[in-house]
């Protein structure tokens, strides 16, 4: 079945999933914010290679990896996040912090900590207009 692009739709959530949506995209997104560069390293979360080549090359055609050569003969790549793909370090936690609260089974995910209190780091929403945390209950949804 064809997969229907979501790139024009009005909504940036929709758009968000047009890039990152399929799935182990954001699973090769998270092996890269963890230190994965090399084919090999994102092959430890068993997806086929072939998936796992479709996925490296739209995450490097969408800006979010950069490839970069690091041996000659044979020619050898790694995987590099760019600025826009560190950016998802964020969303990715917050799938984790979701998924750690709804759903079953055992948690062996690192967890992100503040390096200099060592203490586990947080997201949430933030009023830059305030200056302060805020909690869910604080945050309406407004249409444009």
């Amino acid at each position: 079945m064809r997969r229907t692009s979501l790139a024009e739709m009005p909504c940036p959530v929709a758009r968000t999933l047009d890039v990152v949506g399929e799935w182990w995209t954001l699973l090769i997104v998270r092996d890269a914010l963890l230190g994965a560069s090399r084919f090999e390293d994102f092959r430890a979360t068993g997806i086929a290679d072939n998936i796992l080549s479709a996925r490296l090359r739209r995450l490097v055609d969408e800006g979010i990896l950069e490839r970069v050569r690091y041996q000659e003969r044979p020619d050898r790549h790694e995987y590099l996040l760019t600025d826009k793909g560190r950016a998802l370090g964020p969303v990715v936690q917050a799938l984790r912090g979701w998924g750690r609260r709804w759903t079953a089974g055992e948690d062996l995910s690192p967890t992100p900590v503040h390096a200099e209190c060592g203490h586990e780091a947080g997201l949430g929403y933030h009023c830059p207009h305030c200056d302060r945390p805020l909690g869910t209950e604080e945050v309406q949804l407004r249409s444009r």
